[in-house]
């Protein structure tokens, strides 16, 4: 059986965790494309499950390496799916799923075509604002900053193969949905 990949991206604040987690849950067969990142571990987070937590210094020695599928720097963290984990789970047949940034959502579907790209879109900026606002999650300036990536990323977002707007959750999860058993049963087929 060939592996397929389904990246789920989108702006902060549009649900594309969420929903993301939602399938994972719902689609036993998914499996979490686990990213390398530098920023500090949150609360509640896990080494090797909700990401690899690296230091700067061996991030940037595996990106000289050539490891990373796709890699980018956002709000001053660097992010990235390395490519061990990508190749790995092809090669055993397992669909991944990835909950990553726009444009880390492109590179990989410019080294895999057959990726499947969903991109989850608010349905308005105000809307977007006030999500961000409501999560009370970050200082002022990070959400400026996360606002700042907004029209950048629902421009590229246009480039994807699906778009879904989330303005209500219940019905955005459903579509999403599927969307991925869709391209999880033409990948079935191709056995």
């Amino acid at each position: 059986m060939a592996g397929g990949l389904i990246v789920v991206s989108g702006p902060s604040g549009s649900g594309k965790t969420t929903i993301a987690r939602t399938l994972l849950r719902d689609i036993p067969l998914l499996r979490f494309s686990v990213s390398a990142t530098t920023r500090p571990m949150r609360a509640g987070e896990r080494e090797g499950v909700d990401y690899h937590f690296l230091t700067r210094d061996e991030f940037q020695r595996r990106v000289d390496a050539g490891e990373f599928v796709e890699w980018e720097e956002v709000y001053g963290h660097l992010y990235g799916t390395l490519r061990a984990e990508v190749e790995g789970a092809l090669t055993r047949g397992q669909h991944l799923l990835f909950d990553v940034d726009v444009k880390g959502a492109l590179s990989i579907k410019e080294r895999y075509p057959g990726a499947l790209l969903v991109f989850i879109r608010p349905p308005s900026r105000e809307t977007l604002e006030a999500r961000l606002r409501a999560r009370s999650t970050e200082d002022e300036a990070t959400v400026r900053r996360r606002l700042a990536r907004t029209d950048m990323e629902l421009e590229l977002g246009e480039q994807f193969d699906r778009r879904v707007v989330n303005d209500l959750l219940d019905r955005a999860i459903n579509e999403t949905e599927e969307i991925v058993k869709h391209y999880l049963q033409l990948k079935e087929r191709r056995i």
